[in-house]
């Protein structure tokens, strides 16, 4: 058996995703043995494939859709980012013991750090519209920012308010009738659905109350400018695609499997954009 360190990511389907392409990438121009690979497992095979990881040589992995939650049921040990939002996103092996964290949060903070300096404008308000999985580390995370409210908008309130509850006091939940109130306050506007994803359709969302100086990002990255995201930067607003949220949550578990920290270069982001624009598929894996 090869000693070289071995990753995967594992999601069901999976094939769609480039995280093969993001390390690969890394393993090459840092010079690194190891390898990273997709993993298609379904759901009834997850728990017995990740306590079989390191007998088949993985030193750890991505998680995906829809295995993240039972990721985290499976932890020895798991980092406050995980235990946090009961999922995970990240494995790997220490003292025999299987830890896990999510980066999720990371990677958003991080992309908006590098795409638009200075976004948190008075870190008083953050409006997330929709309330699904991504939600939840985006409305953690801007709770950990600093952010006075993170105010989350979805049609069921309900699960708005699952949401919310994730920032903590800071957190607000409400239905699209108040998203006027939201939209004329917020320094950052996060779209956490999947509308406006190729093959979906766009986000109903008019933004005629928002501020001038909001700044607009989009967690889906297919395409790289979604109509949400057309319709913000026509009213003149800084606007953020989601590809480097995908970029920037490869670093943390890249450095734990293969001893490296990597960057995120210009380079890689044009690779990744011509894959996109060669596949135009959906997905932010």
């Amino acid at each position: 058996m090869s000693t070289e360190p071995r990753a995967c990511v594992l999601g069901w389907p999976v094939r769609q995703s480039r995280s093969p392409m993001i390390h690969g990438h890394w393993l090459k121009i840092y010079g690194l043995l190891g390898s990273y690979e997709h993993a298609e497992v379904p759901p009834e095979d997850f728990e017995a494939f990740v306590r079989a990881f390191a007998e088949n040589g993985f030193v750890g992995g991505n998680v995906t859709a829809p295995h993240k939650e039972a990721a985290f049921a499976l932890l020895d040990h798991a980092e406050p980012s995980a235990a946090a939002l009961g999922a995970a996103n990240t494995l790997w092996f220490a003292d025999d013991r299987l830890h896990g964290a999510n980066t999720d949060g990371f990677g958003f903070l991080a992309n908006l750090d590098d795409r638009a300096p200075g976004w948190e404008g008075g870190r008083k308000v953050a409006l997330v519209l929709g309330a699904g999985g991504a939600s939840r580390a985006v409305a953690h995370a801007l709770a950990g920012r600093g952010f006075e409210r993170v105010a989350v908008v979805n049609r069921t309130v309900e699960r708005a308010e699952t949401v919310a509850a994730l920032a903590g006091a800071a957190g607000v939940a409400c239905g699209y009738d108040e998203l006027w109130r939201w939209l004329a306050l917020a320094d950052v506007v996060v779209n956490a659905t999947s509308l406006g994803m190729a093959g979906k359709g766009a986000l109903d969302v008019h933004l005629g109350e928002m501020r001038d100086e909001a700044v607009v990002t989009d967690l889906v990255y297919v395409p790289l400018e979604t109509p949400f995201l057309a319709a913000a930067k026509a009213q003149g607003n800084r606007t953020v695609d989601g590809l480097g949220m995908l970029l920037h949550q490869a670093v943390p578990g890249f450095e734990r499997w293969f001893g490296v920290r990597p960057e995120v270069t210009p380079e890689l982001r044009a690779l990744v954009i011509d894959d996109i624009l060669r596949g135009q598929d959906g997905g932010r894996s």
